[in-house]
């Protein structure tokens, strides 16, 4: 769709109150999000439709993100039609990698992911998708597969390595996960946190979420290890951190199939195949390290 198709669409929602001026938000890598402003105050505009591919579905995103807020964790859905979606706009900012892993921060967004698998399955309403990492990945492998992908060559041992760590992270406990935690999931207004784009959310391991928030945002093995005892309120077992290490790797291992796929069906102005690049040397290193333990 043109800029011009879509900002049509955009003024064409029944909720603005006169006149809107529209400023492209950066950052995403999934969506594209707009900044509006009308007579009224500032608001968000998510434009996306399903992603099948990604298994991103626009129902269970605005579910998710309906849920989060009544758990009063996430900005208010003020408005959906089709593939647009207009949110609460808070005067915040992004966190970054750095932030994150500050002591001073690591506590609080710890706090908000525990509140996300606890509290937002109490407002959930309809239907609501498991997200399987292990299924994921096995279904990027047949897409790059079946689209000549120029990391084909690497998809027996992606696969090989999916299933390893599928066994090696038993048994599961099920949470309502986020699924998606990049420091840019999370915006700070100077009071408190906000965890936002629920585009990947649904039931999962735990140790998904926390896996992928260590590896997302380069904790250390101590901060690890502090993130297990607090979230589960009891000392580290040998045995809880050999499944989170399979689960860091898997969430890895995701994300780097993620880039793969988005490098062929992507048309957002990102440098996909660094991201792969990156997110594929973590991985690396990650399971060396796991079956080195």
């Amino acid at each position: 769709m043109s800029h011009p198709d879509l900002m049509t669409r955009i003024r064409a929602l029944p909720i603005w109150q006169g006149e809107i001026e529209a400023t492209p938000l950066t950052g995403g890598i999934t969506n594209v999000n707009y900044k509006v402003t009308d007579g009224s105050g500032s608001y968000v505009v998510r434009v996306g439709d399903d992603i099948p591919l990604h298994q991103v579905m626009r129902f269970n995103e605005l579910a998710a993100s309906k849920a989060a807020n009544a758990a009063g964790l996430s900005p208010a859905v003020l408005h959906s039609s089709g593939d647009l979606t207009v949110l609460e706009f808070i005067e915040s900012r992004t966190l970054t990698e750095e932030d994150v892993r500050h002591p001073n921060m690591l506590p609080r967004v710890l706090e908000l992911v525990k509140a996300c698998h606890v509290e937002v399955p109490k407002h959930l309403r309809g239907p609501s998708l498991v997200f399987w990492v292990f299924h994921v990945i096995r279904d990027y492998a047949a897409t790059l597969t079946e689209n000549d992908s120029a990391h084909a060559k690497l998809i027996p041992d992606l696969i090989d390595a999916g299933t390893l760590l599928e066994r090696e992270a038993r048994p599961y406990d099920i949470v309502f996960g986020h699924n998606d935690l990049l420091c840019g999931n999370f915006l700070d207004d100077g009071n408190r946190l906000w965890l936002i784009d629920f585009d990947y959310a649904g039931f999962n391991s735990p140790l998904f979420d926390l896996g992928g928030l260590a590896s997302n945002n380069g904790l250390s093995s101590e901060q690890e290890d502090w993130v297990l005892e607090s979230y589960f309120e009891a000392p580290v077992t040998d045995d809880l951190r050999h499944r989170y290490a399979a689960m860091k790797c898997a969430s890895l291992l995701r994300e780097t199939m993620w880039s793969m796929v988005s490098e062929i069906t992507s048309d957002i102005d990102f440098d996909y195949a660094a991201y792969t690049a990156e997110n594929l040397a973590r991985f690396r290193a990650a399971l060396t390290d796991f079956k080195n333990t």
